[in-house]
């Protein structure tokens, strides 16, 4: 869709504002994408959108004219003129907001009704009541603030209230000189139709596998080292991929006697290990992990239908979900997290409600319910693949809350990721005590992860100064073989952070 900026009254380059505009175009059109013409519309013939920023005296607007399938509305947004004196960061901030606000009118006028989440466009929707409770307002009132200010509807904004009081109760347990830790795996036994992560197929990367393992014990031994020497220990700690549980039983026991060894886990209360696909798990290592004293896993199988199973490249049947459910439960006791996606290929509602009975059955402590998301770079998204429509995503969602609500789980994590169908969400629920707070410390970014392993992003926090710094390791397996010196660079300038937080 082409867009335009009236090219008055704007206090930067106009072109700063693209961000925002497509977040809005993203939301509302999903299927549009942005263009840039040189030439000025023409409204009365032309199809796009036109932007401009009005100052008065005393107020200051945004309209945003949006005309598509021939059909023409307008949105409007205002907030005080002196806040374009403010300092730079905090005038983008404000006619961000109200660019969007305009858009938000203007687009779901053409739509006929509003999104579930309103004019939210983030990752992160749990970030703004958490921050309005910990400035000392009631959770109606963040509640309120997200229905009045963003329009959210009311059970997503509730939702999020819920995930947010989680959030609050995991800050009160964070001690100053502590970090969260990932560790990467970055190997499945075949890559997922729906999948876009950093992850390789093992069987076309098996000569990888081996100096994979020996250089990410190399890391975690240099890691150790650095937090140990400045007084820092970890939190919570996660290993992820890909799938960990691909890796042989030998190398799973390496690395995690490297963890055990090197790194300054006395103090960690939670460490969970993705065991995500039921073809990689055996009794042996869910011993090994157990034995290196690792308090949950995940297990995911994603839908309990075998067709669907098939349709997105799985080479196992829900009957071997229902097997390693049954070894996991002997070795953890039930603290096992299930993942769920609805909207999944030749999915239907009917069936997405046989596979929550068939989870709930299995009685895991935690269900993740995601959304799918047509991504970049995933075989569904470059096959033109075909997700369930939008309504059919709403009543699979619907039916995920209801029936997890009456079985016992509450709300504690939430985030939103582009492309997701319906522009919905995706939720990790829990049973009373059993909230991994790994994923709220991730997600809502309240605390410092240090990232090990090819595809990593260490997200060092700063809560006093609201900022957050990324280190970035290697991408893929091949450059993080190669790339020691970056990572080992990474990994000092982390610790050296982290320790200055606590001076």
């Amino acid at each position: 869709m082409r867009i335009w900026f009236a090219e008055h009254n704007w206090p930067w380059n106009p072109e700063r504002y693209r961000f925002p505009t497509e977040q809005m175009l993203l939301t509302l059109f999903p299927g549009e994408r942005p263009e840039y013409p040189e030439t000025p519309p023409d409204m009365e013939g032309d199809e796009g959108i036109l932007i401009a920023l009005s100052r008065g005296r005393a107020k200051a607007s945004i309209s945003v004219l949006v005309k598509r399938g021939g059909q023409l509305r307008n949105g409007v947004a205002s907030f005080p003129s002196i806040a374009l004196d403010e300092p730079q960061e905090q005038v983008y901030h404000t006619v961000s907001h109200a660019l969007k606000q305009a858009f938000y009118q203007a687009g779901t006028a053409l739509l006929g009704h509003d999104l579930p989440w309103g004019s939210l466009t983030g990752v992160r929707p749990v970030k703004l009541p958490t921050k309005a409770m910990l400035s000392g307002k009631t959770a109606r009132q963040a509640q309120r603030e997200l229905e009045k200010e963003y329009r959210v509807s009311a059970p997503r904004a509730a939702l999020a209230v819920e995930c947010a009081r989680a959030a609050l109760d995991v800050v009160q347990t964070m001690p100053a000189n502590s970090l969260s830790l990932y560790i990467g795996i970055p190997f499945c036994p075949t890559r997922c139709a729906y999948c876009s992560f950093i992850s390789a197929d093992v069987k076309g990367s098996l000569a990888l596998v081996e100096p994979y393992v020996d250089a990410l014990c190399r890391e975690i031994e240099l890691a150790g080292g650095l937090l140990r020497e400045r007084g820092l220990h970890i939190h919570t700690a996660y290993m992820g991929g890909g799938t960990p549980t691909t890796l042989w039983l030998e190398q799973l026991d390496r690395v995690l006697s490297a963890v055990e060894r090197f790194l300054p886990m006395e103090g960690c209360g939670e460490f969970t290990v993705e065991a995500g696909r039921p073809d990689t798990i055996t009794a042996d290592k869910l011993n090994v992990l157990r034995a290196h004293g690792i308090h949950r896993i995940s297990i995911n199988p994603q839908t309990m239908e075998d067709g669907v199973l098939k349709a997105i490249g799985r080479a196992h049947t829900a009957d071997q979900i229902e097997q390693a459910m049954a070894l996991a439960a002997e070795r953890f006791g039930g603290l096992v997290n299930m993942d769920l996606i609805a909207g999944l290929p030749t999915d239907t509602v009917e069936g997405f409600g046989r596979t929550l009975d068939r989870v709930l059955a299995m009685d895991p402590a935690n269900i993740t319910v995601h959304t799918l998301a047509l991504k970049k770079g995933s075989r569904l998204t470059e096959e033109g693949g075909a997700a369930c429509p939008p309504e059919a995503v709403e009543a699979m969602l619907a039916l995920a809350g209801s029936r997890l609500r009456g079985a016992g789980y509450t709300p504690y994590y939430l985030y939103r990721q582009k492309y997701m169908s319906g522009s919905f969400e995706n939720v990790g629920w829990a049973r009373p005590g059993a909230v991994c707070a790994y994923n709220i410390v991730m997600m809502e970014e309240l605390q410092s992860v240090l990232s090990l392993g090819a595809g990593g992003i260490t997200k060092l926090v700063d809560p006093e100064r609201r900022k957050i710094v990324r280190l970035n390791n290697p991408k893929y397996a091949r450059e993080y073989l190669d790339r020691w010196e970056d990572v080992a660079a990474d990994k000092r300038a982390a610790a050296d952070f982290q320790a200055g937080l606590l001076n």
